[in-house]
């Protein structure tokens, strides 16, 4: 047998912990644990009474009809457990321990067959608290799987630069959102309309040239602005046959803040 076989041989020492990303071999002469540095704490269960609806759980029981003797007796293991690992935690759990002493002690008692239909069921009560109590242990679980801020869902948090502004995206003005003005319009000169003996003659072509005179290329103009209502229904349709025809050939252009608020009008290019 080679030197290279003899130490492949030889197992290692284990390392006994890592302290700062470095193994300790042998532990320190002078090292001293106090007796309650090491803690175990089962926090499976948050009282007695889910300790008991977990046992009846598990063994597959109806609460309401609780069978005493064998939950009496599994209790009664968890809470020596409880006493050997950490005594003041059994204090809720002992008293729970006397009710299910009392409860079984009851019913081992001979009944008087004329009082058995009177006498009420020493279980009772404890099967009332049990039946709460899973009602709002189910509640709180069922809450628990509910998105919960901080810990589902995060806010988010930007800030931008002072120099950076949003871009304002304009909605489409359709042909629809015209008929509606000129509906608006109509309404509006039919409460100023005015019978005439002679009929007027208005033309399209110089209607559209009286509007681009009121319009710039820099401020915008109402659309209601056009309408006089003097003219009757006959220059409100006047007014928006020489608006469409402008729009046509691309002389002005009709813009829209918002959805549904008012159109204005304004030169083209």
């Amino acid at each position: 047998m080679t030197e290279t076989d003899t130490l492949i041989q030889i197992q290692q020492p284990l390392p006994l912990a890592f302290i700062n990303g470095e193994a300790l071999l042998e532990k320190p002469e002078d090292l001293y644990i106090p007796p309650d540095a090491l803690e175990v704490i089962l926090d499976a269960f948050e009282g007695p009474l889910d300790l008991l609806l977990y046992l009846i759980r598990k063994q597959k029981f109806e609460i309401v009809d609780l069978p005493v003797y064998q939950i009496t007796r599994q209790y009664m293991e968890y809470v020596e457990l409880m006493k050997d690992i950490k005594l003041e935690l059994a204090g809720e759990y002992l008293l729970m321990a006397a009710i299910l002493a009392e409860i079984k002690s009851r019913l081992l008692l001979p009944r008087h067959s004329e009082d058995e239909d009177d006498e009420i069921d020493p279980r009772a009560e404890l099967i009332r608290r049990l039946r709460e109590y899973e009602a709002v242990k189910q509640a709180a679980e069922e809450l628990d799987l509910l998105p919960r801020e901080e810990r589902d869902l995060f806010v988010a948090n930007a800030q931008t630069h002072e120099s950076c502004q949003p871009a304002k995206i304009l909605p489409e003005i359709a042909l629809q959102e015209l008929v509606f003005a000129m509906q608006t319009a109509m309404r509006r000169a039919s409460a100023f309309e005015h019978h005439h003996i002679a009929a007027e003659v208005l033309s399209t072509r110089e209607r559209m040239s009286a509007i681009l005179e009121q319009i710039s290329h820099t401020e915008f103009c109402r659309f209601q602005q056009f309408f006089s209502h003097e003219e009757g229904k006959a220059g409100v349709v006047v007014t928006f046959l020489a608006i469409l025809e402008l729009v046509k050939e691309s002389l002005i252009e009709l813009v829209q803040a918002e959805p549904f608020a008012d159109i204005h009008v304004k030169m083209a290019g």
